[in-house]
């Protein structure tokens, strides 16, 4: 039985960095194990890889990618040594190729931060295989919808699937923090992102409210681009039924949402 999870992972290194801003959420992903238990590994969709079409790892001891500017000089001494897992990459891009799609195996690219920041709170002892599965860099919500479809397979498995990005990203109203009209349209996108990802409503009515997502209440001021958003469509399509919200607390001042889907 898979576990699919989509989270926030916060800002670049900071959780990592014990940044008092993030403090909710270090306390979620260390607790959140506990819930899911320990899988045999680990798929990551994550914010930070976009790719013309789905690109998986492959290589068998994947090295990190420092992939952000500006933090204190240990932020870039990070280690999470995670071993990758060749088989299950292989299985990814057949189940995506089975679809009628391309795919390919990518032997060189390492973890980006959206990878080993969160994986290092919650299974700090870096031994469960992980994969990372890139986005679509033509950010087309029913595409990455249809992508989690053809990886509903994986639901078998005793794997964790991980969407990794974060539920409000502008990252001007982040650094420049919350007034009360900012506060206003956050609270207001994150309500409907609750109400599309966790109501009983028709499988075929979420999945519709979900690639019109920028028609939600303040969409495009809460993700003036939607890669941090996209994990969850994935996430969506792949459990095909409504989640469990298990994180609403501020991260940098703006309210933020996590959800679970334990599937059988």
């Amino acid at each position: 039985m898979a576990d699919i999870l989509y989270i926030p992972h916060g800002g670049g290194p900071l959780p990592l960095l014990g940044d008092a801003a993030h403090a909710e959420l270090i306390r979620f992903l260390q607790k959140i194990p506990d819930r899911i238990g320990r899988p045999e590994a680990i798929l990551v969709v994550s914010a930070h890889w976009e790719e013309l079409k789905p690109m998986v790892t492959s290589a068998k001891k994947p090295k990190l990618l420092y992939d952000y500017s500006g933090f204190p000089e240990e932020a870039y001494a990070i280690e999470y040594p995670a071993p990758g897992n060749p088989e299950l990459a292989e299985q990814i891009v057949g189940l995506i190729k089975a679809d009628g799609r391309t795919a390919w195996r990518h032997s060189q690219r390492g973890f980006d931060h959206g990878v080993y920041i969160p994986l290092k709170i919650m299974y700090p002892e870096a031994s469960i295989p992980c994969v990372q599965v890139s986005l679509m860099s033509s950010l087309d919500p029913a595409d990455h919808i249809q992508l989690g479809k053809t990886l509903a397979g994986l639901r078998r498995e005793n794997i964790l699937v991980l969407g990794s990005g974060f539920s409000f990203h502008n990252l001007k109203a982040l650094i420049l923090g919350g007034s009360s009209e900012s506060n206003a349209r956050n609270e207001q996108f994150q309500q409907w992102l609750v109400d599309t990802c966790t109501s009983p409503i028709p499988e075929a009515e979420r999945i519709q409210r979900l690639v019109e997502w920028d028609a939600a209440p303040f969409a495009r001021y809460c993700h003036p681009r939607e890669e941090h958003l996209l994990p969850l469509h994935v996430c969506c399509g792949m459990a095909q039924a409504a989640g469990e919200l298990v994180f609403s607390e501020e991260i940098m001042g703006k309210k933020a949402s996590a959800f679970l889907w334990r599937t059988t």
